[in-house]
């Protein structure tokens, strides 16, 4: 049982890490970007390309992979993003998900569609026991390096000044740009960093979750859910809900494999029915 917590703990926090820049994005931007997922495909992929076949260190593409997806964001953000921010809901799904549609045939012709998985280290394969509990090396790896990425998040958006900016930005852009903040550079870094946070975890998603073409959309519904439940008030909502998803998405396929894909179904519609707002926003939040 703990080994199985220690595994949902990994998984959401990858969960969390992978759904982040979504969090920012439709919580704190209030834009619905559906092609979250080609960004952390597109981390998964540079990762694969650098450690697989150029031979560099896994740790040194983790940087790179965050920058890439970060520049690629930066510069769909400032040539195709823009024009929708203002558009009603629905057509931003549609556009972005026409953006989903195009990154699954561009992959599938680049890089084929078979699965793929990244090489890590020897020393991050296999588990050891801590008191009668299996942990995995590479799990542990995950936990530390999403929860660090937790805290640094948690900290930039609410005790700094840019996101008391950002904020200001998207509750009153016109009056945030007659106080002399940069709305549209305050836009562009957040996306591009939303970005750059699900391409790092796409790469590091590689070795657990595998990666083919079809990425963003076997796994848009989880980062769906995660927002969902969370709420979109904070940050804190998506990521204490993607610890409960994960431990509770591990455990269902542990001990209930015939129904297990169907147990963080069954949890988001019950959180639905009782909380439409999301289980840790405020009953105000919009």
């Amino acid at each position: 049982m703990l080994t199985i917590l220690f595994d949902g703990i990994a998984y959401g926090m990858l969960l969390f890490v992978l759904a982040s820049g979504l969090a920012v994005t439709l919580g704190l931007m209030n834009f619905v970007n559906l092609a979250h997922g080609s960004f952390a495909m597109a981390g998964g992929y540079i990762t694969v390309v650098l450690v697989n076949w150029l031979g560099f260190p896994f740790f040194a593409s983790l940087p790179l992979a965050f920058a890439a997806s970060a520049v690629i964001g930066f510069i769909f953000e400032r040539t195709l993003y823009v024009h929708v921010y203002r558009k009603p809901h629905l057509d931003q799904v549609l556009f972005t998900i026409g953006l989903v549609f195009m990154s699954v045939a561009a992959l599938d012709y680049v890089m084929g569609s078979s699965q793929v998985f990244v090489q890590v280290p020897d020393y991050l394969q296999g588990q050891f026991n801590f008191f009668g509990v299996g942990i995995g090396r590479y799990r542990l790896l995950i936990i530390v390096i999403c929860g660090l990425l937790t805290i640094a998040l948690q900290f930039i958006l609410a005790g700094t000044r840019f996101g008391s900016r950002l904020r200001a930005a998207v509750d009153d852009s016109r009056v945030a740009r007659g106080l002399g903040i940069n709305v549209n550079r305050i836009f562009a870094f957040t996306f591009a960093f939303g970005s750059g946070l699900a391409g790092l975890g796409g790469a590091l998603g590689v070795e657990i979750l595998g990666l083919d073409p079809t990425f963003p959309l076997k796994f848009m519904i989880y980062f769906l859910i995660v927002v969902t439940v969370g709420g979109t008030s904070s940050i804190t909502g998506p990521f204490l809900a993607s610890l409960l998803l994960g431990i509770s998405d591990v455990a269902g396929k542990y001990y209930v494999p015939t129904l297990g894909s169907f147990v963080i179904y069954t949890i988001m519609i019950v959180v639905l029915i009782w909380r439409p707002q999301g289980l840790f926003s405020r009953a105000s939040s919009r």
